[in-house]
């Protein structure tokens, strides 16, 4: 009885370690990130100030 009941929690243990990792990549159909423009303030090899445009997704 004893071999039954360890042998179930191995297996039961195993199961949801498996589990949980495929579940972290999971979104619904209908999600879609949260995306914004950000202006970035570089300057190129002279000095001279360029703005930069970046798409940032959350």
């Amino acid at each position: 009885m004893r071999k039954i009941i360890v042998s179930a929690t191995v297996a039961l243990i195993a199961a949801v370690s498996f589990a949980a990792p495929s579940q972290a990549g999971y979104y619904s159909y209908g999600y879609k990130p949260h995306c914004f423009i950000k202006k970035v303030k570089a300057y190129d090899y002279y000095g001279n100030v360029i703005f930069k445009t970046v798409k940032v997704c959350k």
